[in-house]
């Protein structure tokens, strides 16, 4: 007779080709990137102003590039570096020249 934990592997699932599911969302991540839009003038002008306003403590939100793909991020500006031009929201640094769309909420 067989023990009952043993049993129940008889119908766990199995991967035959060890890797596969990484490898298939590898090439989906990849068909969805994209290449960096240019910012209109207007639109950079408008995230310039936002910037001069934007402080420690202020909660914005963000649309950014990095790596091929557009990010939103809503959060808290714990830190703001005009002269290296990044800002950090929690963990994330997002450079100036990353910036496609801001808003201070």
């Amino acid at each position: 007779m067989m023990k009952r934990e043993d049993r129940a592997k008889q119908f766990a699932p199995f991967e035959a080709l060890t890797g596969l599911r990484d490898a298939l969302r590898q090439v989906e991540m990849e068909e969805e990137r994209v290449e960096k839009k240019e910012v209109a003038e207007y639109r950079a002008e408008q995230i310039g102003k936002t910037l001069y306003k934007v402080e420690k403590g202020k909660t914005v939100k963000v649309t950014y590039y990095d790596k091929g793909y557009y990010i939103d991020v809503q959060g808290t500006v714990s830190a703001i570096d005009r002269t290296f031009k990044f800002l950090i929201i929690g963990e994330g640094k997002i450079y100036f020249d990353d910036i496609y769309e801001l808003k201070i909420i």
